[in-house]
């Protein structure tokens, strides 16, 4: 499986490091998750960094590595997947870093066993119609984005929340925007539900419905539709998945996740759809199958205004049988 790669942008001060910190504490223990930032911050930090390879690293929480790019960032992400193997790689950019050549770049590492799962692009709602009037950096970064994270939105006015929000959606109509409040953002939005992610938390609680409906996510600031359906005599086919994936927006569709029972034999994927992307894994792990033999569907839908696509998600999902569909409005502040 291809290594996942989450990479932050966001203008000096915008949250970024406090962002992924409070992400990185939601993760499991188990889960090997590493920060390569491309940037020499704390002094103290820098020091007790080897100079000598591409990447320098110092232990974070939950066992996370933190990794500052000395060289290259090819030779740093080959030297992190050689050195440490992590289940996923979290790149934070330095503040006037372009995020689209760090994209490219890793698209080019296809190959290599990376892909790029989003890009994340914070802002600092006090501060952001300030700098985003003079630095060309942040307007690029509001503008190539797949999820903008509105950070310190409790700490301005509805009036000013507003006007930042006009302002980004000058730069970017289609991109979602999140509130990211004090207590950070969910991984489940961030990260969507990657193989090894879900097989860590599974081992670790052997509970199903927790991996895949975050009962903490009514806390949030996205809606959610569950689908549950139990286990069917015909599924649908990987072509009808993808043509319905397809007509979902990604401007108000952030995340699909979860199991689904695809083709002529039946198998069992776990999904994952973000931004407008998809991946599919065929579920090997034996336990994971016996826990899942009487499911036939069990999906999350995260996104905003979802009240509107309950009828389609309902149609494209339980392909004409019974099944639940739910909707979770998302708790506002």
């Amino acid at each position: 499986m291809p290594i996942p790669i989450t990479v932050f942008t966001g203008f000096l001060g915008s949250g970024k490091t406090t962002t992924i910190l409070s992400l990185l504490k939601q993760l499991p223990a188990e889960y090997n998750a590493c920060l390569l930032k491309n940037e020499f911050g704390d002094n103290a930090v820098d020091s007790q960094l080897a100079k000598e390879t591409n990447i320098g690293v110092q232990e974070m929480v939950n066992g996370c590595l933190c990794c500052v790019l000395v060289g290259q960032m090819k030779l740093a992400l080959q030297e992190l997947k050689e050195k440490y193997n992590p289940d996923r790689i979290i790149i934070e950019t330095s503040g006037s870093a372009f995020p689209a050549p760090i994209a490219w770049q890793i698209r080019e590492m296809e190959n290599e066993g990376f892909v790029l799962d989003s890009i994340v692009t914070v802002i600092d709602c006090q501060n952001f119609m300030g700098y985003e009037d003079t630095s060309y950096t942040a307007k690029l970064q509001a503008q190539y984005t797949d999820v903008i994270l509105l950070n310190k939105h409790e700490q301005v006015s509805e009036r000013d929340l507003d006007l930042v929000i006009d302002h980004v959606n000058e730069l970017n109509t289609d991109t979602p925007k999140v509130k990211c409040g004090e207590n950070g953002i969910s991984p489940d939005l961030i990260f969507g539900l990657d193989t090894q992610l879900f097989s860590v938390a599974y081992n670790k609680t052997h509970k199903l419905e927790e991996n895949i409906f975050d009962p903490k996510h009514q806390e949030n600031e996205v809606d959610l539709i569950q689908v549950i359906q139990s286990r069917q005599e015909t599924s649908l086919s990987k072509e009808q998945l993808i043509q319905f994936l397809d007509t979902m927006p990604k401007d108000d569709i952030y995340r699909i996740k979860g199991f689904i029972r695809l083709g002529q034999d039946n198998q069992l994927y776990i999904l994952n759809h973000a931004f407008g992307r998809h991946t599919l894994t065929l579920v090997e792990h034996q336990e994971t199958m016996d826990e899942t033999k009487d499911v036939q569907t069990r999906i999350t839908v995260m996104g905003q205004d979802l009240r509107m696509y309950m009828e389609k998600v309902k149609k494209g999902l339980l392909n004409g049988n019974d099944g639940e569909v739910t909707l979770t409005k998302a708790h506002r502040h």
